[in-house]
């Protein structure tokens, strides 16, 4: 492992954090095709169930994270076969899981390879800066590879709620 500066970035290959499954309070998840109009149903599907859970005001940094992770799963963890394919079980699905002080979104994609955040200084350079973004908008990131019948990964992004009635609109 090289301590060059990129440490923070170099994929924290780790489960998702100590959350208590059984203590999530709302989980909700959809399948996405093997096409880049995936990335807009994310969108869609992140703004309705934050929406139903009275987090609209996180959209904006959600979603960002969001057509992230759903961007690189469609760019670099599909086998160039699956982009075209039909007919089968969508290969990416997005999952999004609260508990009281936690959002986790997390991504799956049949890929064993492991996320990578390429260095780069150029920042209109569209590829490479996915991780970055999520780096700097999540409160932290990760991802795993999956066990038993399903193949493939999680990358995962966790965001810190306020706490229920110590947020801004509370009285």
């Amino acid at each position: 492992m090289g301590t060059n500066g990129s440490t923070m970035l170099e994929p924290l290959r780790q489960g998702l954090p100590p959350l208590d499954p059984a203590a999530v309070s709302d989980a909700a998840s959809c399948a996405l095709p093997a096409r880049y109009e995936a990335v807009r149903e994310a969108r869609r599907f992140t703004r309705r169930t934050l929406d139903q859970w009275d987090m609209g005001d996180r959209f904006d940094d959600v979603c960002l994270v969001v057509s992230e992770l759903v961007t690189n799963a469609l760019r670099h963890g599909l086998p160039t076969s699956t982009r075209c394919a039909t007919g089968q079980e969508p290969p990416v699905r997005l999952h999004l899981m609260r508990w009281t002080e936690r959002l986790v979104c997390a991504v799956r994609d049949p890929s064993h390879d492991s996320p990578v955040a390429r260095e780069t200084d150029d920042f209109s350079a569209e590829s490479g800066r996915g991780l970055f973004l999520v780096d700097s908008f999540s409160d932290s990131w990760g991802w795993h590879p999956l066990a038993g019948a399903l193949s493939g990964k999680v990358v995962w992004a966790l965001f810190r709620l306020p706490r229920p009635g110590s947020g801004p609109h509370a009285e």
